[in-house]
């Protein structure tokens, strides 16, 4: 106990007994000279006076309880623990960490395995952290540093800068009366600057915003489309928001009201009318009729205020949703990462056998054009594909697989139309002996392909053709393969793969037949002329 507090209750305590005893002095007189004149009256005045002592050391039991031990209330809030972030929340975001953790094992590319590992460390560490980030975000013209200034009480930037002067993300603490934790307030650079330089400064600031507990979005007028766009991005991320009006000391009352009102109908479906907020960070002097110059206060207390509201109410949830997001996110990362290794792999593999393919038909065409379907649809290659994305397939299941995806290709009229494109394609590149060979050949590599990126498809969607099913997937890779630019560049590779190769050969079995003939010709003149003679 303070020992104020202990004097005050001492000398208290002194006055009260003081004058307890005064009047029990008192009464008793008082009983002594009526005890013989009204007895019943003298009982009377015997009972109170009891009553009086015992109330006088009932009350002095009371407080001195009071003030020597410590309320339950007291204790409750001395004991309680350090602030923590709700923990379903919590437990959600660690078993994404350790999901990532999984995944970045199956990245092949040491840097961005290292970039991801930094980034879950420290998302890791946030879940332990005491602080609330909140991030001003905004074009460069708005006033942004001009806020923080007015926010932490000191200067922390060049409050008459021009668009571009803050380059980076500057982070200041702040302490607001009635928020248990520690709030860093970062200035992010401007938005929407020209040059390349600017473009930077603003991917800078949008993933700094994307970091954020809570963005606090700075405007100086209506908001413009290249403004609305970003802040309504942010929302649909989940970022909690504030829309602050700067600078509304430029603006007559009735004009400021009309802009305010604007903006809380623009933003209405995603910030509530409350979170927008007019204030002037940096109010402009003003000259008075007399001539003098006054600088007027800022206008930062509807912030203050508004920031005190939500980081008391939703101060922990902010940060739980944030720390939730940016787990997600980068799960996101990860997956995508992943997804295109094992696309490059896939696509070895499909290019691969393609070649493959054709060669066998070059070698042995076949009697009828459906059959290419099954003879394009390898069912090694199903296996190979489907161990890239972790899935372990016999060889029979592949051929099973192999085999129903060729059916499909035959079912669509996939074959035959990628015969007839083929051909047109090959029509100008293909000597007239080799040609139905050529388009055989060239039509199995295409039909391979289709059918790899088709199992592709299946083997991301963990083994499901989707709504669609199997044929809806067949016919979106032959369409996305029909595209002029691939047909140019496919074709170019089967000339150079298939096309000269074979007609090469052919010409190399003509030469060999027409030196026999030469050879069998020269004999036969021997033959004669021997006879002749």
């Amino acid at each position: 106990m303070p020992l104020f507090r202990l004097l005050s209750l001492f000398l208290g305590l002194s006055v009260i007994l003081g004058l307890s005893i005064w009047l029990v002095t008192s009464l008793y007189r008082l009983y002594i000279q009526i005890s013989f004149t009204a007895p019943l009256l003298a009982n009377l005045l015997l009972l109170l006076l009891i009553l009086l002592i015992g109330l006088l050391i009932a009350g002095f039991i009371y407080y001195l309880n009071r003030y020597t031990t410590k309320s339950p209330r007291r204790k409750k809030r001395k004991r309680r623990p350090q602030v923590r972030i709700p923990e379903q929340k919590t437990q959600v975001a660690a078993a994404n960490l350790k999901a990532l953790r999984k995944q970045v094992g199956q990245i092949q590319d040491t840097i961005a395995q290292k970039a991801l590992l930094s980034k879950s460390q420290q998302i890791e560490a946030d879940l332990q952290r005491g602080e609330v980030k909140v991030v001003v975000f905004g074009t460069g013209s708005a006033g942004k540093t001009s806020l923080v200034n007015s926010l932490i009480g000191e200067i922390v930037g060049d409050v008459n800068s021009t668009m571009g002067t803050t380059t980076k993300g500057e982070t200041y603490s702040l302490k607001l009366n009635g928020v248990a934790r520690e709030i860093l307030i970062t200035d992010t650079p401007g938005i929407l600057e020209a040059g390349i330089a600017g473009t930077e400064r603003g991917e800078l600031a949008r993933q700094l915003a994307t970091e954020a507990d809570l963005l606090v979005f700075t405007v100086d007028n209506d908001l413009r489309s290249s403004e609305y766009e970003p802040l309504k991005t942010l929302a649909e991320i989940g970022k909690r928001s504030l829309l602050v009006f700067n600078k509304v000391d430029l603006y007559a009352d009735e004009d400021k009201e009309i802009i305010l009102a604007r903006l809380q109908e623009r933003v209405k479906s995603f910030i509530a009318p409350v979170d927008v907020i007019a204030i002037a960070a940096n109010p402009q002097p003003v000259q008075l009729p007399t001539g003098e110059i006054i600088e007027p206060e800022a206008e930062i207390v509807p912030l203050i205020k508004r920031l005190v509201a939500v980081l008391r109410a939703e101060g922990e949830d902010l940060i739980a949703d944030n720390i939730l997001l940016q787990s997600h996110r980068l799960g996101e990362e990860a997956r995508k990462i992943i997804d295109r290794q094992r696309r490059r792999e896939a696509e070895k593999i499909i290019v691969r056998y393609q070649w493959i393919g054709a060669g066998v038909i070059a070698v042995t065409p076949l009697p009828v054009v459906d059959m290419l379907a099954t003879a394009a649809v390898n069912a090694q290659m199903v296996v190979e594909i489907g161990r890239i994305y972790g899935v372990e397939l016999d060889t029979e299941r592949g051929k099973e697989l192999a085999l129903s995806l060729g059916k499909t290709l035959v079912s669509l009229g996939v074959v035959k139309g990628a015969v007839d494109l083929l051909a047109k394609a090959l029509q100008f590149h293909v000597a007239t002996y080799v040609v139905g060979k050529a388009i055989q050949a060239v039509s199995a590599a295409y039909l391979t392909r289709i059918a790899g990126k088709s199992f592709v498809e299946y083997f991301k969607r963990d083994l499901d053709w989707g709504d669609g099913g199997i044929s809806e997937v067949v016919q979106r890779q032959f369409q996305l393969s029909r595209r002029d630019e691939f047909i140019k560049s496919f074709v170019k590779d089967a000339i150079s793969k298939v096309v000269q190769p074979m007609s090469e050969a052919w010409g190399d079995e003509e030469d060999d037949e027409l030196a026999e003939e030469e050879i069998e010709v020269e004999e036969m003149q021997a033959e004669l002329a021997d006879d002749w003679e």
